[in-house]
């Protein structure tokens, strides 16, 4: 049997499981005034996306065991954290383990330690705006292959990680999407989901980016980086508030609250804004430093810059109301 057509059947089912015994279990999320959903929903579904990355562990002599560790650790405390709300102090041990790891994997030197820490300190950064950013439905799932979907592309050309495990958990989203991409969803990602994909995002960007000497490659996440880099700064130096704490201030949210679109539609919007700025990725990532440097403070400044425009204009709207 083809290992792709085996895997995809081990996610169907294990899915169909888990809907069963998350609900007897009452793994669950319930709406509150910050939540985008109305409807009492099964939480961890995105179990399926580190339930793939063991697959392909076990299918590929054990490649990558640092990285999958890493997988390991912060799947579990993620999953604990979406059934009993854990101390932010264990996330984050916990997620500083998860990301030293995948540095070591991908071999980043530790010298000098200044940029070293700066790199665990990104990293963790990285790893929870995917949970930041995981609110409302499909924007988790579709954002994730379109990233996957170039780096494939670019990884590819240059042979640089196994495909294997980039098709694994591009698989684990579509089954993943059968429950997720719709009006309601039968079940949310939840923690395990999000950090879960975040830390295997980071570990191919990274590797890519570091291998290639391809600072440019970062920008296939930065309409994620931009709504949820942005949100922090404008929480800690305006409104006080803690970033740790749950709130509605993306710009995804907005627009579900404001503007009234559908879930599915802003999670399309992000999803091609997102698209655009890859197939800038995929025809420079291989041109010179400096030039790449130029495209990225270029486009990063571009996308600040919109940001501060549209949640601007959402937060004027939302006052008229």
């Amino acid at each position: 049997m083809n290992t792709y057509v085996l895997v995809f059947m081990i996610l169907i089912v294990v899915s169909f499981l888990y809907l069963k015994i998350a609900t007897k279990y009452k793994i669950i999320d319930k709406p509150n005034k910050r939540s985008a959903h109305t409807k009492v929903t099964v939480l961890g579904g995105g179990i399926l996306f580190p339930l793939a990355m063991f697959l392909f562990f076990i299918f590929n002599k054990y490649q990558y065991p640092y990285f999958f560790v890493s997988v390991v650790l912060i799947s579990i405390i993620s999953f604990l954290d979406d059934i009993y709300t854990l101390s932010s102090k264990i996330r984050f041990l916990f997620q500083f383990i998860a990301v030293f790891l995948v540095l070591y994997e991908v071999g980043l030197p530790f010298d000098p330690i200044y940029m070293f820490v700066i790199y665990v300190v990104t990293g963790i950064g990285i790893v929870n705006m995917f949970n930041f950013m995981d609110g409302v439905n499909g924007i988790t799932g579709l954002y994730s292959l379109a990233v996957i979907s170039v780096l494939y592309l670019i990884n590819s050309k240059e042979q640089i990680v196994n495909s294997e495990l980039l098709i694994y958990v591009f698989i684990s989203i579509i089954v993943f999407g059968f429950y997720n991409f719709r009006r309601k969803a039968l079940f949310f990602a939840g923690d395990i989901g999000s950090i879960s994909m975040g830390i295997f995002i980071l570990f191919i960007v990274l590797y890519l980016a570091h291998t290639l000497k391809s600072p440019v490659i970062i920008l296939l996440l930065v309409v994620y980086i931009t709504d949820a880099g942005s949100t922090i700064l404008y929480r800690f130096f305006f409104t006080k508030e803690s970033v740790l704490e749950p709130h509605r201030h993306h710009i995804y949210r907005r627009l579900v609250d404001i503007k009234k679109m559908s879930h599915l539609k802003v999670s399309a919007i992000y999803v091609c804004t997102q698209l655009m700025v890859n197939s800038i990725v995929y025809n420079t990532y291989n041109l010179g430093m400096q030039i790449q440097f130029v495209i990225l403070v270029l486009l990063i400044s571009f996308f600040v810059a919109f940001y501060i425009y549209l949640f601007k204009k959402l937060k004027e709207k939302s006052k008229l109301k």
